[in-house]
């Protein structure tokens, strides 16, 4: 296995971060959305054949299989934050080299003609600063995509427990990419609202794909760990019923989650 060595000096977040995905052990057979996200970037690639591939926040490796089906490239960088997925990454690409860290921090090598990351730039401290980081390894004329979400992901659990990450709009990404030199840029949205079966299964879904309410909480000086309790736990379920129910064709209720993503596509000068 081809690895770069990286210091596992994360922050408290980040180790948070890492932890939540490794617990998550099923999460290909509930990260649906997910991997549509991925179908949708992998049709926007410009080329198939590449020079160099950076990918940011592997994971699992969903992206990583399309990637390795659909595209040629005689270089690959493929980055992920949990060392527990490096063996898997390294089968779908054994000739790649695995970067285990914290994309924030780490030193990529430079001219990559294809920066690619799906499902994992929310999670940065900064997710705007991907945009620059991006800009000083790209080679010319190579293309940024990526997607992340908008403030609207997950509204439902955010409306009823304060908690919840911090996205930038739709205008302060375009600003970063005009200001990092970025052409050709395209932004778009989609939304998906996901039927569930009670406010429970709300739950247990953003679990298995490792989503917590404690972990996606923004970071704040005065802000206080969200703990679940009974009382809570209880009240949250007749809150969700009240404001966020609806009715099948059948008369049979259910209440939504909604997902919101923002897909980015540009280019380097």
């Amino acid at each position: 296995m081809e690895m770069l060595a990286t210091p596992y000096n994360f922050s408290a977040r980040k180790q948070t971060i890492a932890r939540h995905f490794s617990n998550a052990s099923d999460y290909d057979q509930h990260a649906n959305i997910q991997q549509q996200v991925c179908q949708y970037l992998l049709a926007s690639i410009a080329h198939n054949r590449q020079d160099s591939v950076l990918e940011i926040g592997a994971g699992t490796g969903q992206m990583t299989r399309l990637l390795a089906a659909c595209i040629q490239s005689q270089h690959w960088l493929i980055n992920e934050l949990c060392a527990e997925q490096a063996t898997t990454l390294q089968s779908i690409l054994p000739t790649a080299k695995i970067a285990i860290g914290d994309a924030e921090t780490m030193d990529f090598e430079r001219l990559h003609s294809l920066i690619i990351s799906a499902n994992a730039i929310q999670w940065f401290d900064n997710p705007l600063s991907f945009v620059v980081q991006s800009a000083l390894c790209l080679q010319a004329k190579g293309q940024l995509l990526f997607n992340t979400f908008t403030s609207n992901n997950f509204l439902q659990v955010k409306a009823l427990t304060g908690q919840g990450l911090h996205y930038p709009d739709i205008d302060e990404w375009r600003f970063a990419l005009a200001d990092a030199g970025f052409e050709k840029i395209q932004l778009s949205t989609q939304r998906f609202d996901l039927p569930f079966a009670n406010p429970y299964a709300v739950l247990k879904h953003m679990k298995l794909t490792g989503v917590s309410t404690n972990l996606t909480q923004t970071q704040s000086t005065n802000s206080q760990p969200f703990i679940w309790t009974k009382a809570r736990l209880k009240q949250f379920e007749l809150d969700y019923w009240q404001h966020f129910s609806a009715q099948d064709e059948d008369g049979q209720a259910y209440v939504n989650l909604t997902y919101e993503v923002l897909t980015v596509n540009a280019f380097k000068p």
